[in-house]
């Protein structure tokens, strides 16, 4: 593969992953009927940089953030090449978009989706590249009907790629986001690939864009379904709790954020998925038999 078609590739996923950034915070603007992304563009010093957009206390959204990036450097991360040690003494470029969305009404499940591209390059040799991505899903008042909705979508886009992707991707997603120190799934899980580059690279890049392009049906039909319904201050008051579950895996066991870190990228936007408020009580126990008591027959891998 030579160089001209090294920046071909680059070239057509970065214009797709700008289109996907758009489209996305233009849907989840008209969802919500009163927030406005703001734009922040910057740039990384060691090579780089991106355009983060973020949501702040629209009507259904109370944090939200899209962000685009595409950074390069002169050596992967020690958190790429501990895994793929044929990856070390190259250099690469890195190009994303990745969103989650923290909504405010505890009965609309947060959401967090990103598709991504690597190129990892050394003289003499042939480039090695691979696509990335996914979206899952962290109900905290989950309905069986949004989770069906939600995997039948991930199902629909995967199936014209082979019966087995999303059996494959979905039993990927169920391990991957998974806090080991508390034994149990983030949330109800959906698609999670890595290193995908044997279907060839137009292949590879369409599965990518299914993915990009799918996160929409899959999450915006939950959303307006469940807008609308009443809470008070103990559905929100556990809804917080629950966050501190995604701040403790994105902190304690997400590799896209040790690799943010570790390449230099902007602290900003590498941490944008945190939710607003969150809060930790010691040794809190749910009542048995309440509604959120029952969230914890939800956090484990299930069929759908």
């Amino acid at each position: 593969m030579n160089k001209t078609t090294d920046s071909q590739m680059v070239k057509q996923v970065k214009s797709y992953l700008l289109g996907l950034q758009e489209s996305i915070c233009q849907t989840l603007e008209l969802v919500d009927g009163k927030g406005h992304f703001e734009q922040d563009e910057w740039v990384r010093e060691q090579g780089g940089g991106g355009r983060s957009r973020v949501l702040k206390q629209g009507a259904v959204i109370e944090q939200g953030g899209v962000n685009f990036s595409h950074v390069h450097g002169a050596a992967m991360p020690a958190s790429a090449t501990a895994s793929r040690p044929e990856l070390a003494g190259r250099s690469f470029q890195a190009m994303g978009v990745s969103l989650v969305i923290h909504p405010h009404n505890p009965y609309v499940p947060t959401s967090h989706a990103n598709v991504r591209f690597f190129v990892a390059e050394k003289p003499g040799a042939d480039p090695i590249w691979w696509f990335g991505g996914g979206f899952d899903l962290t109900p905290f008042y989950p309905f069986k009907e949004d989770v069906q909705h939600w995997h039948n979508v991930a199902k629909k886009l995967c199936l014209p790629f082979g019966e087995n992707v999303y059996p494959e991707y979905k039993k990927w997603c169920d391990e991957y986001f998974y806090l080991k120190h508390r034994d149990e799934t983030r949330g109800v899980g959906g698609l999670f690939f890595d290193d995908l580059n044997d279907w060839g690279f137009e292949r590879s890049f369409e599965f990518m864009q299914a993915v990009g392009n799918g996160f929409l049906d899959a999450y915006v039909p939950i959303m307006e379904r469940r807008k609308q319904t009443v809470y008070g201050e103990r559905e929100r008051d556990f809804q917080l709790y629950r966050r501190g579950r995604y701040v403790e895996f994105n902190l304690v066991w997400d590799r896209g954020t040790l690799f943010g870190l570790q390449t230099g990228g902007r602290t900003e936007s590498i941490l944008m998925s945190m939710p607003p408020l969150a809060r930790w009580e010691y040794g809190f126990e749910p009542v048995a038999g309440s509604p959120e008591a029952k969230l914890s027959q939800w956090l484990k891998p299930a069929q759908w």
